[in-house]
């Protein structure tokens, strides 16, 4: 974010574009020594709408403390002076440092509770944010029939200020669209209309049949306040919202605040040494796997070639971004007996092997939960004979894990031997057969020194302990299935999922809760490129887009033959670059590292939920504390620097033109205390 000079000026308060408050007067009645105090939380005004719950959504995935006031219910609190200040220690105390409203003026213009928070925020400076209204004069707009225009927003485009660019959105490079997912469907509504005096657009949308532009996104100084004004209509699915989430939360908090979020993106490459089956597009099924009745002709397996290897290398080079090779070693020595000893694939792969993230996923792919009975379609979890599951045994389980990572360790693979992606994530409950962990599952996780073990995102999107002290690692299916190596596998296969029977498809679709149907199949010559390719891609970045650490997995199938993978990677970091500035880049992580910022997003919430943190900042110092072994996230300005015993240090790492990290107090220090530049 720039540095420049330029500043907006509230009564008692002067912020620059670099999101820096500074209170200019102390509160009324205060002595010049008794600065005020501005605890770091967020108060939000909530009328059910979906715009406030997007917001509200953001600030809870940053980790940003907040307090809800629902505007119906009975039995809120009122808005008084009280509430929203008072005095800790005889100094004045702004409970909030920004202020989340529906509209406007909610509670009704000149009315009690509309008075008090107007006070509040033109005594100490506490900008407010409306989080969707129409244009007109009161929110320092001209009305749309003005030059402007009121409708359908659905694909059209939007760009960001200069001034927006300078300020809270110095992260975007400028140019983005509404999104337009239905044609027959009104996905956004907005207003774009001219500014007035006291008002700065930071996104503007060319007016539709006139010349120009009009905003849909500014600020309005004005009477010693600062709101943010949005005058288009979003929830936090949308792409435009997610676009834009990050600077709204920067421009409500001034660029101090608890939290951080980052752009996420990694993908594991699962049963990397091992052959796929292949889809059976007459049958529907896939011949040597578990979901053909009467078994048949497994057909010809799929598996990379050396070419395959090269052009993976080459590619992660060429695009900057590193893929997690997920391998079963003993997969690839069986393939290498059975075809006269000799696997140029492998020999390619690990001349390359420095250019990959390796992980553990066992040696030969062995289901590690109950141990199966295949004979019926679906399987079932094979009894004992007194009724109990028969589970596969621990150290059949520890074999697997430590034959596949010794053979890494003989082979020269850097593998984190406290990461692991059991097969099928097995072991793990699998609903409907096994509802629970395989009991021996846990005991050879912790012999093996697993710490993190990955699981499915649309099974289990939470992280939880698995034994003793492993923990899950959610990741993200990707539609681009483990049985196909070629476009029209690809488009055969989603069309048996997702066409209705009567389309002759399965029918699964009809009444699933997670799905629709197709409205009539895809062309297995097009529908790759034209339907899936843009489908998958829009929902893995808005993954990204969310503050949303979790992998992605697909199979090194889907690297061979038709290299299906590529276009869909290719999408997504195409069109992220189009819309983040270069200090804005994708975080690309390792399995361990996901882990802990789960881990430690989940103590974060944990320690605000019980209402143990506490943070305020007064002038230039921001001071924290939290419960201890809990890290705490902050995001601050630029030179920030965070207090030791013996001077200060620099304070987080940069990213989005800020700095911002997972902090703890230093050495002898019960809290954490930042100055700010």
């Amino acid at each position: 974010m720039s540095h420049r000079t330029r500043r907006w000026r509230a009564a008692g308060v002067t912020v620059t574009a670099a999101g820096l408050i500074t209170l200019g007067l102390a509160a009324p009645h205060a002595s010049a020594a008794a600065e005020p105090r501005v605890d770091l939380r967020v108060l939000v005004v909530d009328d059910g709408a979906g715009p406030v719950a997007a917001i509200t959504a953001q600030l809870k995935s940053e980790g940003v403390p907040y307090t809800t006031v629902g505007l119906d219910d009975s039995g809120r609190p009122t808005i008084t002076s009280a509430f929203l200040s008072d005095t800790v220690g005889g100094r004045p105390r702004a409970r909030f440092q920004g202020v989340v409203l529906p509209n406007e003026a909610p509670f009704g213009a000149g009315s009690a509770e509309q008075t008090a928070l107007e006070s509040y925020e033109r005594t100490y400076g506490i900008p407010q944010l409306d989080a969707y209204t129409w244009a007109h004069p009161e929110v320092g707009l001209d009305y749309t029939d003005a030059g402007g225009y009121a409708g359908p927003l659905d694909g059209r485009p939007a760009n960001v200020t200069p001034a927006g660019r300078t300020g809270p959105f110095g992260y975007l490079r400028g140019a983005f669209s509404f999104e337009d997912n239905s044609p027959s469907v009104d996905e956004s509504y907005g207003y774009a209309a001219q500014p007035r005096t006291g008002f700065t657009s930071y996104v503007d949308t060319p007016v539709p049949g006139g010349a120009g532009t009009g905003s849909l996104l500014g600020e309005y100084a004005h009477d010693g306040r600062r709101e943010l004004v949005v005058t288009f209509a979003y929830n936090q699915y949308q792409q435009q919202f997610r676009v834009l989430a990050r600077g709204m939360v920067e421009w409500l908090t001034q660029g101090v605040h608890l939290g951080q979020a980052r752009n996420y993106f990694a993908v594991h490459v699962d049963d990397v040494f091992a052959p796929d089956a292949r889809w059976d597009t007459e049958r529907n099924c896939t011949p040597g796997d578990i979901d053909c009745a009467g078994g048949g002709d497994t057909g010809t397996p799929i598996r990379m070639t050396p070419a395959d290897a090269q052009y993976l290398a080459s590619w992660q080079r060429a695009h900057g971004f590193t893929l997690d090779m997920v391998f079963n070693a003993g997969a690839g020595e069986e393939w290498k007996s059975e075809n006269g000893g000799k696997d140029p694939l492998t020999d390619q792969l690990l001349k390359d092997r420095a250019e990959y993230r390796w992980v553990n996923h066992t040696y030969t792919h062995l289901f590690l939960g109950c141990v199966q009975d295949v004979t019926t379609v679906p399987w079932s979890c094979v009894k004992n004979a007194d009724g109990s599951t028969k589970w596969v045994s621990r150290s059949d389980i520890s074999a697997q894990i430590a034959d596949n990572y010794d053979w890494a360790l003989l082979h020269g693979l850097s593998v984190d031997p406290g990461e692991l992606v059991t097969g099928e994530h097995s072991g793990l409950r699998t609903l409907p057969q096994q509802p629970q962990d395989n009991p021996e599952l846990g005991p050879a996780l912790a012999l093996n020194g697993v710490k993190w073990t990955a699981s499915d995102n649309s099974r289990e999107s939470v992280q939880r302990t698995v034994g003793s002290g492993t923990l899950t690692v959610p990741r993200y299916p990707m539609n681009v299935y483990y049985n196909v190596a070629t476009e029209a596998e690809m488009a055969d296969e989603y069309n048996w999922i997702y066409t209705s029977r009567t389309d002759g498809g399965s029918g699964v679709c009809e009444n699933s809760p997670t799905s629709t149907c197709l409205p009539r199949p895809l062309d297995t010559a097009t529908g790759f490129t034209g339907h899936i390719v843009p489908t998958e891609a829009h929902a893995d970045l808005g993954h990204v887009l969310s503050n949303d650490p979790r992998p992605h997995f697909a199979h090194q199938s889907n690297l061979a033959e038709g290299r299906v993978l590529y276009p869909v990677l290719d999408r997504v970091l195409a069109d992220y670059q189009a819309l983040f500035a270069d200090n804005t880049p994708v975080v690309n992580l390792r399995q361990s590292a996901i882990g802990a910022e789960l881990q430690n997003r989940a103590k974060w919430q944990t320690a605000l939920d019980a209402g143990k943190v506490t943070a305020y900042r007064i002038g230039d110092t921001v001071t924290v504390t939290a419960p201890s072994g809990t890290k705490i996230p902050v995001t601050a300005p630029e030179g920030t620097r965070q207090q030791q015993v013996l001077g200060t240090a620099p304070f987080g790492t940069a990213y989005a033109g800020e700095r911002s990290a997972w902090a703890s107090p230093g050495l002898l220090q019960s809290a954490l205390t930042l100055k700010l530049p």
